[in-house]
């Protein structure tokens, strides 16, 4: 499978492209980047390594040379200026985002492509990339609350002395303010998370506030995520080369009418999705608490109101 990275040269980018590099599955990666210097530079960073890994051709180029790319994975963004408002930054990607599809489009993309969409805010671009690319439903994913859960399952597991492989705890809605932590069905090695030796509702609230605002404590650290960005990038394309059919949460657009799982009609959110070489192959209907339901169904609405501010009527 080839692959192509638009902000391969940033920490996001490489970070996907080294953490599929790791993984052997895919056997060609390009890396694409406004600063070509830069793109190149991680390249070959990643091509010196390939002789003690598997043998696969990494390079940079051009949009070009991405258009036969089975899938096509966008981490290119902008960060937010100083007083910047959180609107404000939304429309300037939004912008950017658009120039980026359609460079990618005038490319001559494969209509049987798959789109990974990074970039934030993910939520809102996935929506604009499945309206504007017109690629066949279920070819444009967005990363969506895929890292938040493993944030969560990760600290989680450290906070409670458990298997971080053996937890079960999904992250879904916006990758934002208002996600929401499925705590019906958590479970570690079968075992209902509320069973678990030392779990407290207090500390399982006190965990999924530092997994929410893990993002601005990467950048406050060290200016933001890169890692496990990268490893929940190659999670979700090893998912679709492979074919194995993974429920992951990812962000996919919800149709406008005929039946609503959750609920929830034209807007791109997360919950459980089988990925496989398909893309987003069928959303998965949970049975939640209702007081999940009711917070899934209002992280809608605010992706919702989101998509008003930015785009008035919403793109056609």
């Amino acid at each position: 499978m080839k692959v192509g990275i638009v902000g391969g040269g940033g920490i996001v980018g490489s970070s996907a492209g080294f953490a599929l590099q790791l993984g052997g599955i895919v056997h060609e990666i390009v890396l694409v980047d406004a600063n070509a210097e830069l793109a190149d530079g991680q390249a070959l960073d990643l091509l010196h390594g390939t002789a003690a890994i598997a043998d696969q051709s990494i390079r940079a180029g051009g949009y070009a040379d991405i258009a036969d790319a089975e899938v096509i994975c966008i981490t290119a963004g902008l960060r937010r200026k100083p007083d910047e408002s959180r609107l404000a930054l939304i429309n300037r990607n939004v912008e950017l985002f658009r120039s980026i599809l359609t460079t990618i489009r005038s490319a001559g993309m494969r209509q049987d492509a798959i789109v990974l969409v990074v970039s934030n805010p993910v939520d809102i671009l996935t929506y604009l990339a499945e309206k504007e690319l017109g690629l066949p439903r279920g070819r444009v994913i967005g990363l969506g609350t895929l890292l938040d859960t493993l944030r969560f399952r990760s600290l989680l597991a450290a906070a409670l002395g458990a298997p971080a492989t053996q937890l079960e705890a999904l992250v879904i809605g916006e990758h934002g303010d208002s996600m929401v932590p499925v705590w019906s069905s958590a479970s570690v090695a079968g075992l209902p998370l509320d069973k678990w030796p030392g779990f407290t509702p207090k500390l399982g609230a006190d965990v999924f506030q530092r997994a929410k605002t893990s993002g601005a404590e990467m950048i406050k650290k060290k200016t933001g995520a890169g890692f496990a960005v990268g490893v929940s990038i190659a999670e979700v394309i090893h998912a679709v080369a492979l074919d194995s059919k993974r429920v992951l949460p990812v962000s996919t657009v919800f149709a406008a009418s005929g039946p609503a799982a959750y609920g929830i009609r034209d807007v791109a959110i997360s919950v459980p999705t089988i990925v496989g070489r398909g893309g987003a192959e069928r959303v998965i209907e949970l049975e939640l608490w209702p007081k999940e339901i009711q917070a899934l169904q209002k992280s809608a609405a605010v992706l919702r109101d989101t998509l008003g501010q930015v785009f008035g009527a919403k793109p056609a």
